[in-house]
């Protein structure tokens, strides 16, 4: 965690710290304020356990459903319908988490406990669709995403300039959960644990019930709930535009004209065209990032099952996507680093070109037949490193795009974005086969293609602090 050290320092006031706030004392740049490790360490452990939950049974669930009379189609739905209900829980879950994380970390831990236990039931009931029911449940604790973004975007105990760091370690998560899910469900798989109750198709989720469990154990012992009081919410004068030192004219130059905390206060906020833009292009690429990332890890068990060059088995197909994550993880960890000194807007440009890159080149490979392991496998390391990296400064960029009074709808507009691409994404995957594979990677390059002329025409206006 050395790279959470504080590096700036200017002479603010001194307040106190009650609860998981964060201190700061004279000597402290507000900007650069975290929250309580413990916490922190916590929030990040629940995003890589999500990721997990999602992405352990990909290896396995066509096979799985196959064997309990479904097909591939179904086999994408149940990828991707958990985030359908989560979406639908998330409603009335903001309704009562009275501005904290407590609430929804709870129950998370314990729909995602009962999903999973559902999912691995239905081999034993021999029913379908009590797999689908398992992953819906699971859905309800896959709300906590969202949480997960806004704790790290919250004003209360995240500063402006730690916003697209933490992004980036939960972005790190995102790509260890995508490597170790598909790894270690492909691995149970093959072990196969052969009886009715713990066997190949069920043992991931067993094993992923009881590590929830014991996670749930942590939380309740060591985490601390974010004050609730709208006080510690810094105003547009606290969030450090004007509190380093630089006049107005040198924050405008640097920063440009959108920025609110020179432009208003936040209870006389008014969006202008150019914001509204910005917040349509971050919800794009938050659908799109995550469209592109569902479509690939739902299809690659499929194409390379019906693939004569492969013919993947469930194994084959888990260790294939495992080792693209784990291969570009090295890069996600290298992008928290460069999150302090590098634009967002610069990280998001480089993420969704080298994933449209890619499909450029799994397009003309699949149109000329030339179809080999070391092809496929590149093509989907770019795709995994490039939309993991793109999508880690879509919240962090927003959050410093509009007033502190806007922390809590940001996270919630960038989080549906996600659920619709993961959901559609998972489904199309599904399709991959059926529809065609060249319609199926052209609609992917259209929906980058949007993005990319999205972020071309607002270049000027997305500029922001780094960090």
């Amino acid at each position: 965690m050395s790279f959470l050290k504080l590096q700036r320092h200017t002479h603010v006031p001194h307040t106190s710290q009650t609860g998981n706030e964060s201190q700061t004392i004279l000597g402290e740049d507000p900007d650069l304020k975290l929250p309580k490790i413990a916490s922190l360490v916590i929030v990040v452990l629940a995003n890589l356990f999500l990721q997990m939950s999602f992405f352990i049974v990909i290896s396995s669930s066509n096979a799985y459903a196959n064997n309990l009379g479904g097909d591939s189609t179904f086999s994408g739905l149940i990828i991707g319908i958990p985030t359908v209900f989560s979406g639908l829980a998330l409603i009335p879950l903001l309704r009562y988490d009275r501005g904290g994380y407590s609430l929804p970390l709870h129950v998370s831990c314990a729909s995602s406990i009962l999903g999973h236990i559902l999912y691995a039931l239905a081999y034993r009931a021999n029913f379908l669709y009590l797999i689908l029911i398992g992953r819906i449940v699971n859905g309800f604790g896959f709300t906590f995403w969202m949480y997960c973004k806004r704790y790290c975007s919250d004003p209360r105990i995240v500063g402006v300039r730690r916003r697209t760091t933490l992004a980036g370690l939960l972005v790190m998560g995102q790509g260890l959960g995508t490597s170790a899910g598909p790894f270690f469900g492909g691995l149970l798989y093959k072990i196969g644990f052969k009886n009715n109750v713990f066997n190949g198709f069920t043992s991931p989720a067993w094993i992923m019930a009881v590590v929830w469990c014991i996670f749930w154990v942590f939380v309740t012992l060591f985490y601390e709930e974010v004050p609730r009081d709208v006080s510690s919410v810094p105003t547009l004068s606290q969030t450090g535009i004007t509190s380093e030192g630089m006049d107005k004219e040198q924050e405008i130059k640097e920063f440009g004209s959108m920025s609110p905390q020179i432009s208003a206060e936040p209870q006389a906020f008014r969006f202008t065209p150019s914001q509204i833009g910005v917040m349509v292009c971050m919800c794009w690429f938050a659908m799109t990032c995550f469209f592109v990332l569902g479509a690939w890890e739902a299809n690659l068990p499929v194409f390379g099952a019906n693939t004569p060059q492969f013919h993947w088995s469930p194994f084959a197909a888990g260790n294939f996507i495992a080792l693209g994550g784990i291969t570009a993880l090295p890069f996600l960890i290298l992008n928290i680093f460069m999150a302090r000194r590098a634009e967002d807007r610069s990280i998001l440009a480089f993420g969704s070109g080298l994933g449209l890159i890619a499909l450029f080149i799994f397009l003309s490979l699949l149109k000329t037949g030339k179809i080999n392991y070391g092809s496929v496998f590149i093509c989907w390391w770019a795709v995994a490193l490039g939309f993991n990296m793109a999508s880690s400064v879509t919240v962090s960029l927003l959050s410093k795009q509009l007033p502190p009074t806007w922390s809590k709808r940001n996270p919630v507009m960038i989080q549906y974005s996600m659920y619709i691409g993961r959901v559609t994404g998972a489904v199309w995957g599904g399709s991959g086969i059926r529809v065609g594979m060249l319609k199926y990677v052209g609609l992917e390059i259209a929906l980058v293609g949007v993005g990319a002329v999205l972020y071309t025409t607002l270049w000027h206006k997305l500029k922001t602090k780094r960090g």
